[in-house]
């Protein structure tokens, strides 16, 4: 038998601005304390130097953080002309500068190259893996990695601002894995000048905003109080992106038995990812066959 869960067993979705000089894994850490809650985990990590949002999934909302780490989200991004850095953002030590400025032009014309569907080379201090060990850590033991490249979707790219000659103001809409820093080295390069991420803040990802965020001042403050409950959002919200088809009785009595269950059609096609819903909560996600939704992940009532 099974070691219970220490803990509250709540199921949501609670919003987050992450300030700069946290990681992702301790804004989780934070939440789940505050909540009291058995099981958290977020959507997406964040760079510790890096702000905004960051969307922390507790109990059966966990099974719908794939569905978010696959949807669009928005970063607005400064980038440093003339500098390359060992991390490709300010934290990193300068390895390479130039003087020369591309005017707003060569940057306009350069972007180009960088929407659509491209590919990315993820930093030398980034999470993938290489033979098993994080590329971050074989990093910081002074070791150069080749790479491989990678596959990104960018929806769009564009220039915001341009406060002076050294640095441009970016923001990009993009798809799963997408490396901001990466984006911010090879534009440099693409220019002839270096470049590196100054400062990143991500505004938007899937259907979760930085401005409907918590603070984790505010987090402190409202922690183990219903007040703070009051913020959680339902775990229907990670599935944003996805159709939703309402069960029928019978249909619901089995997907929650982990089988195939009959479901109201909609615009789905045969094969389609979607979900299933009897009385305003989610049942489960999986694939639309002939009027029968094939589950992948069954929600349970917390």
């Amino acid at each position: 038998m099974g070691r219970k869960r220490k803990g509250r067993a709540i199921s949501g979705w609670l919003v987050v601005d992450k300030p700069a000089g946290v990681t992702s894994t301790a804004v989780v850490g934070k939440v789940r304390w505050a909540l009291q809650a058995q099981k958290a985990g977020h959507a997406g990590t964040l760079d510790p130097a890096a702000t905004g949002v960051l969307a922390v999934a507790l109990g059966e909302a966990t099974k719908t953080v794939p569905h978010i780490t696959d949807a669009l989200k928005c970063y607005l991004f400064m980038v440093r002309l003339g500098q390359a850095t060992t991390t490709d953002d300010a934290e990193g030590e300068v390895i390479a500068e130039a003087a020369l400025r591309p005017d707003d032009a060569a940057i306009l014309a350069a972007l180009d190259a960088f929407r659509g569907d491209i590919q990315q080379v993820p930093p030398q201090f980034s999470a993938v893996k290489v033979e098993g060990e994080r590329a971050y850590d074989i990093a910081r033991a002074g070791e150069e990695m080749d790479l491989a490249a990678r596959p990104l979707r960018v929806e769009r790219l564009e220039v915001v601002g341009r406060p002076d000659a050294d640095h441009v103001e970016l923001e990009m809409v993009c798809g799963k894995g997408g490396y901001v820093r990466s984006i911010a080295r090879d534009l440099g390069t693409a220019l002839g000048c270096h470049g590196h991420v100054a400062w990143l803040r991500r505004l938007w990802s899937g259907p979760f905003r930085a401005e409907d965020g918590l603070s984790l001042v505010q987090i402190d403050e409202l922690a183990h109080s219903p007040a703070l409950d009051a913020h959680l959002r339902p775990l229907e919200d990670g599935l944003a992106g996805l159709p939703e088809l309402p069960a029928t009785p019978e249909g619901a009595a089995r997907l929650r038995n982990g089988n195939p269950g009959e479901v109201t059609h909609a615009s789905v096609g045969y094969g389609d990812l979607a979900w299933a819903s009897h009385d305003g909560r989610a049942l489960a996600v999986g694939t639309y066959r002939a009027g029968l939704l094939h589950p992948h992940r069954v929600f349970n009532d917390p």
